[in-house]
């Protein structure tokens, strides 16, 4: 039976790994402890738009699987994370399985190369949220698109034959990259802005100071992208015009960042918003409004930190 290592077994990878479950022998790593070992013990449960509970083996470090072979490794963690993992899984890759990023930041793909192994790079428009040890809501049913970074698309067809099967709609391209930078720059604007109004996700949608700050970042991000040579499968803006018109209902879930902050951990600002200040910068584009946003997210995590850790909790 065909092997998969799902690495962040969180809000998507949680929708990834179980939804595979039934179709392939599937193996989670995730390093939330109480997590891991409630998928262990008692299974992953989604909750919202599929509902079923999977049942896998999900550890905390690559140092506790089982020395067998993966046929893909998808990699769902945070991107600052990427190297680490990497790291850690090195022992797994000398059969050389197909290494699938659908992470948000920029950089991850280069990353997979480096081992030498196929990669594949995309997208999905399936939205999550994690809600508790063994517990993942799936918000939004949406397509995946994935093709080849290094390798062919000979090397990735089956794995998207194998998320269709499992009712993730999955499409091969020969070039991902515009659906990737579409995916990209809509990750880049309302991420950091739900992190900024605390999760309220109304805010973004409705106050009219904010809806002007996301139009401006989304013209920054796209001048940016086009600079460099990118162009968009679709309009990166689109669901947010939608559900500003009331074609679709305003979502519940104001983005990861917003939980990241809302836990005291690290966001992924510099793989999203702050990568676009970095190649602004070298491109010469001016990008007031991204840059100030990825000022005041940093502020925000420094601030989320501090409430957060031992030394404060233990004097409060």
């Amino acid at each position: 039976m065909t092997r998969v290592l799902v690495v962040g077994v969180g809000a998507i990878g949680g929708i990834v790994a179980a939804k595979l479950a039934g179709y392939a022998q599937v193996v989670g790593v995730d390093s939330n402890v109480a997590h891991a070992r409630c998928i262990s013990e008692h299974g992953l449960e989604l909750q919202g738009a599929t509902r079923l509970r999977a049942h896998f083996p999900c550890v905390t470090h690559a140092s506790e699987l089982i020395a067998q072979p993966f046929d893909a490794i998808v990699f769902l963690v945070k991107s600052r994370a990427t190297a680490q993992v990497l790291q850690d899984l090195a022992g797994h890759l000398a059969s050389r399985p197909l290494l699938l990023t659908l992470q948000n930041g920029m950089g991850n793909a280069e990353l997979l190369a480096a081992t030498g192994a196929p990669v594949a790079r995309g997208a999905t428009m399936t939205a999550g949220r994690y809600v508790a040890p063994g517990q993942v809501e799936h918000l939004i049913r949406g397509n995946t698109w994935i093709g080849p970074w290094q390798g062919s698309l000979a090397d990735m067809r089956w794995f998207s034959d194998l998320l269709c099967a499992a009712g993730l709609p999955c499409e091969v391209l020969e070039d991902p990259m515009d659906t990737v930078w579409s995916k990209f720059v809509f990750n880049c604007v309302m991420n950091p802005v739900g992190a900024l109004v605390a999760g309220h996700n109304a805010a973004r949608y409705e106050v009219p100071e904010v809806c002007a700050l996301v139009d401006t970042m989304a013209e920054e991000c796209q001048q940016v992208v086009r600079a460099l040579g990118g162009s968009f499968s679709f309009d990166p803006m689109a669901f947010v015009h939608k559900v500003r018109s009331g074609a679709v209902p305003l979502p519940r879930h104001a983005g990861s960042m917003a939980l990241d902050i809302a836990r005291g951990e690290e966001t992924e600002i510099d793989a999203l918003t702050g990568w676009i200040v970095v190649q602004a910068e070298r491109l010469g584009i001016p990008v007031p409004a991204c840059r100030t946003v990825t000022a005041l997210v940093k502020g925000l995590e420094y601030a989320a930190r501090e409430r957060h850790s031992p030394a404060k909790e233990s004097s409060a």
